[in-house]
């Protein structure tokens, strides 16, 4: 039995691998033990990581050192390539005005730990834990820890402990989780909210404001488009109409681009509501959100693009609707649909709507790919590329006046600017950077559990020790961070008439934080609140980064 004690004692790699193992096994089960609507997540891993250092667990420094910063990598990288798609577009409608209460959150924040550090004389290494825990933002504190070995580096002679900011972290967390949780309990009671109102005044918004696509039929009364081929009448209207089939005499029809319109012709298709009056000036007649099912030769059918060669092509260059009789109507990407346009591009992970004759079908499958062991096996040969452009992106200097040390994006913010650019852009060349859900789950939980699992053990062997000697008022410095932001902008929100429910998305998103999106989701079955979750959370993540570090250089 002594190989037993010599692997749970010793300091090489396996003592290492064991504990953080141990840590993360148990800190997850930890994590799904809820106290009514609110459970730990991963962060029970960090607790579970603290426990087993104060008890004894010695874990070589250096391997602690690479899996935690290996950890952090992954994570961000697969978070960066997972909001891409939708960074930029969420600056469109309200998601300006939802990012404007996020940032005022986040610099807010950022602020009251400043002050905190030159008030109370705090240690810069604590306030920076403190702040990042505040707000449960994990990345954050991964690049402030960076930032601390790098000027530990260049500057032997003044020494800062790195293993206080786990330590501020892990004492202010849980507050961080139940205070959100707590202003947005305070601003329903202030304002007096009614759960069910929101829910319908969301509901009727949704119908009279979205950008969504709808079915959409369209009765030809303009005589100068009689006679006229569907090609040129697609590419008349190609940017606002997905041609699906035509009724012509009660008889669907799939338009083939040699075929010619004719009085009284009706086009099913899909279009934007923006596109409505557009397409009555163009038509004629036309009705919103009308449906008839898909009968007789024609069938309706959902593929996913999993053929590697067609790729980066568009609808022009993959021309389905020139050779067969079939009509690609809707592609979804990323959680949101696409219009498909001539110009529109396939890749690898879309899904698309065909409809078509039913003959054709089994052919159009096997050229698009819709084959389950191609999607479920990950794209790993870019994720190493990513990382290596992350990492050099990463690692550049920039210098802002009054930091005693020039900041960089680290280890942390470099992947994950660099992994938003290419999930924005999707290719570069014949390379593709899509992660299907499953690689890009798998690649985040792995990465934030790992990571977590090294700050417990590295920072609990103090933990104790601290709380008993004042750390009792880091508590209370961590709530003031999490609640006095938060009460401040939620309440100037609901003030602006922002939907509650969307209120609750944007809190949880600028905290960057998981248990509190879950329990925003339990008020209502709407989407409200996680669409304003994933609206403010790529710029968020980016600033809350950006700000550990700033926190930590200009305090030091």
């Amino acid at each position: 039995m002594d190989f037993i004690v010599d692997l749970f004692t010793g300091t090489g790699i396996g003592t290492a691998l064991i504990y953080i193992c141990i840590a993360s096994f148990v800190g997850v089960m930890l994590g799904k033990v809820g106290i009514g609507k609110v459970k730990l997540g991963v962060a029970g891993v960090l607790f579970t990581g603290i426990i087993l250092a104060h008890f004894g667990a010695k874990v070589n420094g250096d391997m602690l050192h690479f899996a935690q910063e290996f950890g952090l990598i992954l994570f961000v990288y697969a978070i960066g390539i997972d909001v891409g798609p939708r960074f930029f577009s969420t600056f469109r409608s309200d998601g300006l005005l939802l990012n404007i209460f996020a940032i005022s959150n986040v610099v807010m924040g950022f602020g009251i730990a400043l002050a905190i550090r030159y008030i109370f004389d705090v240690n810069p290494a604590v306030v920076t834990g403190i702040m990042c825990g505040a707000v449960t933002n994990t990345p954050g504190l991964g690049a402030a820890k960076q930032v601390v070995n790098d000027y530990n580096a260049t500057n032997p002679e003044v020494l800062v402990d790195g293993d206080l900011l786990g330590t501020g972290y892990a004492v202010a967390y849980p507050l961080g989780v139940i205070g959100i949780i707590l202003v947005m309990l305070i601003v329903r009671s202030v304002f007096r909210i009614k759960l069910s109102k929101e829910v319908d005044d969301y509901n009727e918004a949704l119908k009279t404001g979205s950008n969504r696509l709808e079915s959409v039929v369209v009765k030809i009364n303009n005589p100068n488009l009689y006679g006229k081929t569907i090609e040129y009448v697609q590419n008349f209207a190609d940017k606002e109409l997905a041609f699906s089939r035509i009724e012509r005499n009660g008889e669907f029809l799939i338009p083939e681009a040699t075929m010619t319109i004719e009085e009284g012709d009706i086009i099913h298709g899909v279009s934007d509501e923006t596109n409505v009056d557009n397409l009555k000036i163009k038509f004629g007649e036309l009705t919103v959100g009308q449906k008839r099912e898909v009968d007789g030769d024609l069938v309706m059918k959902r593929f996913m693009i999993t053929n590697p060669k067609i790729a980066g092509k568009t609808i022009e260059q993959l021309g389905i609707y020139r050779r067969y009789p079939a009509n690609i109507t809707r592609i979804y990407r990323a959680g949101t649909e696409v219009l498909p346009t001539k110009r529109t591009t396939i890749e690898v992970g879309d899904a698309v709507r065909v409809v078509g004759k039913r003959a054709v079908m089994n052919e159009i499958r096997a050229e698009l790919g819709d084959s389950i062991s191609e999607w479920s096996h990950p794209n790993i040969v870019p994720i190493f590329l990513g990382i290596a452009m992350g990492l050099i992106v990463g690692a550049i200097p920039f210098f802002i006046p009054g930091l005693p040390a020039p900041a960089k994006l680290g280890l942390a913010g470099g992947p994950l600017l660099v992994a938003i650019l290419l999930g924005w852009k999707g290719r570069i060349g014949s390379m593709t950077f899509y992660m299907n859900s499953g690689a890009n789950m798998i690649l985040r939980e792995m990465g934030i559990t790992l990571f977590l699992a090294c700050v417990g053990l590295g920072a609990g062997g103090k933990f104790v020790e601290t709380i008993v000697n004042g750390g009792y008022m880091w508590v209370l410095y961590g709530a003031v961070i999490t609640i006095l932001p938060l009460l401040i902008v939620g309440s100037i929100a609901r003030l602006c008439k922002v939907n509650y429910l969307k209120i609750c998305g944007f809190m949880a998103g600028s905290m960057t934080d998981p248990p509190a999106l879950e329990y925003a989701n339990s008020l209502s079955q709407t989407h409200a609140q996680s669409m304003a979750y994933a609206t403010v959370y790529p710029l968020t993540m980016f600033l809350r980064i950006l700000l550990g570090q700033t926190l930590i250089l200009i305090t030091l």
